[in-house]
């Protein structure tokens, strides 16, 4: 009897606790979800690669909603207060454009805005050798060789190195892109940031000289100072430098007058003997 009634109890239980398992599973399935709102604000971001320089168009930016919590220092809600401007640094597409990615707002666009301040852009003219194949490109960091004589005598041109550690500021491509298939223009020319000084002795070697461009990697900061090279030195000669004059040591020969025909000689032949003798 009393087994009997344990197993009853027991049923009751098990039944009673299906009962209310199946009730709540029934009640949190008919409950609507509730939904997390997150604040969000509009935040004006790229529609596409922008490059370097670019005048900013309504086109070229969209506006998203970004985690209110989030927002990008310097960012934009409104497209329109930003057409017109130029970008001092590239953006790539869906990224934020910030205040600090822009000049102020009356230096316009192009690139008269992007030079720093105290520095020149200079454009030397290149060609596939100059410009390192094709690897000289915007940003990279190039030193400058000069090719000249100061004399105009052959024997003293001199390649030297005259610039070094220079940033390229653009290169085979202008700054501004065709209006109609928006593709930049390709141009036989490398611009490059120098100050005034810099600037100087860069014109003046590409009108006296020959300018070669010698790229380097952008984590050297070195300038070593290279006293440069002659043809005669290039070629195995020996110079000796006095300050900074190369003298080179030639063999110098002496003539010490006509030369004389020598006496004519006999022959004799003696059985296995033979001997010169001078007729006088």
């Amino acid at each position: 009897m009393a087994r009997i009634r344990l197993f009853a109890v027991f049923a009751i239980a098990i039944v009673a606790g299906g009962t209310f398992a199946f009730a709540t599973y029934r009640y949190i399935q008919d409950r609507p979800a509730a939904v997390a709102q997150m604040q969000t604000r509009p935040v004006v971001v790229a529609a596409a690669n922008l490059d370097l320089a670019a005048e900013l168009r309504r086109e070229d930016m969209k506006v998203i909603d970004w985690p209110a919590g989030s927002v990008p220092a310097g960012s934009f809600s409104n497209p329109q207060e930003l057409v017109g401007r130029g970008l001092i640094q590239p953006v790539v597409q869906n990224a934020p454009i910030l205040e600090g990615a822009m000049p102020p707002k009356d230096a316009g666009a192009g690139l008269p805005p992007v030079i720093p301040e105290g520095m020149r852009a200079v454009s030397v003219r290149v060609n596939d050798v100059i410009g390192v194949a094709g690897y000289v490109l915007p940003g990279t960091r190039v030193d400058v060789v000069v090719t000249i004589s100061p004399t105009d005598q052959h024997p003293d041109t001199t390649s030297k190195v005259i610039l070094t550690n220079v940033q390229v500021l653009t290169a085979g491509t202008k700054i501004e892109r065709d209006t109609v298939d928006h593709k930049p223009v390709t141009v036989n020319v490398v611009t490059l940031i120098v100050d005034p000084q810099q600037a100087e002795r860069l014109t003046l070697a590409g009108t006296e000289g020959k300018i070669q461009l010698a790229l380097r990697n952008p984590l050297d900061k070195t300038a070593p100072e290279t006293p440069g090279i002659r043809a005669a030195a290039l070629l195995g000669y020996a110079p000796s430098v006095r300050g900074r004059t190369a003298v080179i040591t030639r063999r110098v020969v002496v003539d010490a007058g006509p030369r004389l025909d020598p006496p004519p000689t006999v022959e004799i032949i003696r059985g296995d003997k033979r001997a010169q003798e001078v007729v006088r």
